[in-house]
């Protein structure tokens, strides 16, 4: 008696050696994965600082005051729109630092409002 053996499926064997083999491949590339999310999210910050700081000193440089708030420099087109930082998701977050002369305006500087640090070990807030 001869047992025909059908060629539909897999074996569990088959199957449990595929599963340890993207087990494997997954636990590899995630750390990776999520390493390269945070640098991305950084490096956003870092942009996003840079282009509101240009702005700022446009504004300064055009009108020789600081803007009384952010969204100053929305509504006078230096600025399409404010930038949302990528660590809190909202674009009302940004914290704006007054220049050292009231007079001057209301907003010389801008920092994020994300808590923690960044790479290098520096607050998010303090770039």
């Amino acid at each position: 008696m001869v047992m025909k053996r059908r060629g539909k499926g897999f074996t569990m064997i088959e199957l449990l050696v595929t599963l340890a083999i993207i087990g494997m491949l997954v636990s590899l590339a995630a750390p990776r994965y999520f390493g390269n999310i945070d640098r991305a999210r950084e490096d956003v910050l870092r942009e996003d600082l840079y282009i509101m700081r240009s702005a700022i000193d446009h504004f300064y440089s055009d009108r020789n005051v600081y803007p009384a708030k952010l969204d100053d420099l929305v509504t006078e087109k230096y600025l399409r729109s404010l930038p949302v930082d990528p660590y809190t998701q909202s674009a009302h977050s940004w914290f704006p630092v007054p220049p050292t002369d009231a007079s001057l305006g209301g907003v010389a500087d801008v920092r994020s409002g994300a808590p923690g640090n960044g790479r290098d070990g520096t607050p998010l807030g303090g770039w």
